[in-house]
């Protein structure tokens, strides 16, 4: 059935009755996703980061029905909330009953809270709002889900920690939405964790095409879609001069109409690999005088005729008045570049004579000042912007999308402005 196209494979399941659709459902092997399956090798954490909708739980489910099922036990299920517990790990659609075939499925005795399989595993629920109820029991194995909810996450996980002391190899599965909380940033970096991450659109079969042309659409590239939907940790600095949230105050849908356009390069001192990328930002000025950033091209690797080549390609397709570029690096060899590849493109150049800090600084008040929008979203810029501090981005790396946007915004704010160019309809 797999090698089956997707319309035939539609049809296939078409004609199958509910007995046999849900006898199909207990091949996990056959429909798991990569991202489901646990991973080989001598790991103690298994830490799946995932979207809203990718798989997390029922794969959590699956990894304790076949620990359970291998006669290894006791299980511990430790979720945000006891209610979270039951309706979601145990008894939701995705739980650990609905994980099993009909007449392979546990018992549930919610007064014990405890899952019993008829070969004697059993599992105990916990809540993570109470973590000295994990003090005194022991196990071999546990399932944690949506650690980074949990409201004490340090405190309950560590006491389950003293409690994984039986069998041979005591093992954990977490699945989350990732938050950048210090307990997951831990466990991403500890040796004996097998981290896994996966977006909602890998599970999209299962999922509402509504939800995914509403939701995800609408979310995409966002702060807020990359932690729910896409399972990244979007990480904070606490000296950056903007914040994620700043950055999604000042995020519009679309740009308005724009009566000055400019596209700013940072050009790189070198095309050698590992070089600075060539930072390539463009911006706008609105009617009402806010600044609209509406396109990053940044690129790495390229020439001085390649990277001259992709602004003037910009600025034609954004019918822009100006190339603003910065000429610290090469000086009058940047606009003898960029005439050759067109003498008709206007270049206004700007020259550092500050440092990158004191130049971002009141970019930075704009954007506080809600002078300055983010037509969609810019990923990797805003990356960028919410790890620049006082003494740069973090792992010495250059912020090469940060410098083109700052001398984009600066050039349409405090630098001269010129007369806008008339673009055709």
């Amino acid at each position: 059935m797999k090698r089956l196209p997707l319309k035939k494979q539609t049809r296939f399941l078409d004609r199958l009755d509910h007995e046999e659709r849900q006898a199909l459902d207990c091949y996990w092997e056959v429909f798991a996703h990569d991202h489901q399956r646990a991973p080989p090798g001598d790991w103690t954490t298994w830490l799946l980061l995932g979207g809203r909708g990718a798989g997390k739980t029922r794969a959590g489910a699956l990894w304790v029905k076949n620990f359970a099922q291998s006669g290894s036990g006791p299980i511990a299920l430790v979720g945000e909330t006891e209610h979270d517990v039951r309706e979601v790990m145990i008894e939701g659609v995705s739980g650990l009953l609905a994980a099993h075939a009909p007449q392979e499925r546990p018992e549930w005795i919610p007064s014990r809270r405890r899952v019993e399989w008829p070969n004697g595993v059993f599992a105990q629920a916990f809540s993570a709002e109470d973590p000295e109820s994990l003090r005194g029991p022991q196990f071999a194995a546990a399932w944690c889900d949506e650690l980074a909810k949990w409201r004490h996450a340090e405190a309950a996980f560590d006491m389950l920690q003293f409690g994984l002391r039986l069998g041979e190899r005591p093992r954990q599965v977490i699945t989350t939405t990732p938050r950048p909380i210090a307990l997951i940033k831990r466990l991403v970096a500890d040796p004996t964790t097998v981290t896994m991450r996966a977006g909602t659109r890998r599970n999209a079969y299962h999922l509402a095409p509504a939800f995914l042309s509403a939701v995800v659409a609408r979310y995409h590239g966002t702060r807020l879609g990359r932690q729910e939907l896409d399972g990244e940790i979007v990480e904070e600095r606490a000296d950056a001069l903007w914040s994620r949230a700043l950055i999604e105050d000042c995020r519009i849908e679309s740009a308005p109409q724009l009566h000055r356009i400019v596209v700013a390069v940072d050009p790189p001192a070198s095309s050698k690999q590992g070089a600075d990328a060539c930072g390539l930002v463009a911006a706008g000025l609105a009617e009402d005088g806010t600044i609209v950033v509406i396109a990053d091209e940044t690129a790495a690797g390229l020439t001085p005729a390649g990277w001259s080549r992709r602004a003037i390609a910009l600025w034609r397709r954004l019918q822009a008045d100006a190339l603003v570029v910065e000429v610290n690096q090469g000086g009058e060899m940047v606009r003898a570049v960029i005439g050759e590849a067109d003498a008709n493109v206007p270049v206004i150049s700007v020259r550092a004579y500050k440092g990158k800090w004191l130049r971002a600084e009141p970019v930075a008040a704009l954007y506080e000042q809600g002078r300055v929008k983010h037509a969609g979203a810019f990923t990797a810029l805003e990356d960028e912007m919410c790890d620049f501090g006082l003494n740069g981005l973090s792992a010495g790396r250059s912020p090469d999308r940060l410098d083109a946007m700052v001398w984009a915004v600066t050039a349409l704010s405090f630098g001269a402005r010129g007369q806008p160019r008339v673009r055709g309809l």
